[in-house]
């Protein structure tokens, strides 16, 4: 029988201790406040930025919005952030993505400051990231690796695959799972005997974007499978990356969509605006 690994407990958990953090630094007077833009109106990411602003509220973080209209110049965003950078009062900045076709997503990115880049994306984070010194880390990655050591899994020693290579989780992932004494291997679009590569995992982390990709051949007996895909499927209803029955049946431990992987992706950008880097 698989452990089911619970993100929304899990996440709970984190935003519980990160409140009670929270009000001690208040009441020494040190307030933490996240700015979050939005630029059109997206459904999707108004409900990330909604989901946002209520985590903000309940760990005791103040929070700031910017909901600006589709056509806003990429100068005007640039201004907005360049005013927020050098407020003392703001710790973190996010700026919601995807940002509309005529705006230079890397060029905005670049222009948050690294100290306030709440996202971990910016290339000083990314790079510092990389070479062992403190920085603020992608809170999707992030939050996989919370999961595995609340859930009692562990990293140091093992065999750990990573299937896929983007900037946002792939490569972080990869990242952090070495700086836990994991051995690691990445894997991608253009990787050979990739069942084979990926059955050699204790630990195998499932970010390709693609509905159901993974199924229980990709598997080995009693492998942990961490699922960070999140689709609709034709029926509507919410899945991952992974084929979840057919995986359960194999792994000792499995995230399920909803509920896994996601809830973790807020409580570590709350931890980022809390804990500052780490």
């Amino acid at each position: 029988m698989y452990q089911l690994i619970d993100g929304k407990k899990i996440s709970r958990e984190i935003k519980d201790e990160l409140r009670e953090k929270a009000a001690q630094m208040k009441a020494r007077g040190e307030e933490r406040c996240l700015a979050v833009i939005q630029v059109g109106n997206d459904p999707a990411s108004a409900v990330y930025v909604k989901n946002k602003k209520k985590a903000c509220e309940y760990v005791g973080i103040r929070s700031l919005s910017y909901e600006l209209p589709e056509e806003t110049e990429e100068e005007r965003l640039l201004e907005v952030i360049g005013e927020l950078n050098r407020r003392p009062d703001v710790n973190g900045i996010l700026v919601q993505l995807p940002l509309p076709e005529h705006i230079n997503e890397e060029k905005i990115l670049l222009a948050i400051a690294p100290e306030k880049d709440v996202d971990g994306f910016h290339p000083v984070n990314v790079g510092n990231l990389s070479i062992g010194r403190p920085s603020y880390v992608s809170c999707t990655p992030a939050g996989v690796i919370q999961l595995l050591k609340r859930s009692g899994i562990e990293i140091e020693g093992k065999e750990c695959v990573v299937l896929g290579r983007s900037n946002i989780v792939g490569k972080p992932m990869a990242m952090l799972l070495l700086r836990e004494n994991g051995t690691v291997t990445v894997c991608h679009s253009r990787t050979r005997n990739l069942k084979e590569i990926a059955r050699r995992a204790d630990i195998l982390v499932v970010a390709v974007g693609r509905p159901g990709f993974v199924d229980g051949d990709f598997v080995r007996e009693g492998a942990v499978v961490i699922d960070v895909g999140i689709h609709r499927n034709g029926e509507g209803k919410l899945c991952g990356d992974v084929d979840f029955e057919s995986v359960a049946a194999k792994a000792s431990a499995i995230t399920p969509v909803p509920g896994g992987v996601g809830p973790m992706t807020i409580a570590m950008l709350m931890a980022n605006c809390v804990e500052g880097v780490r």
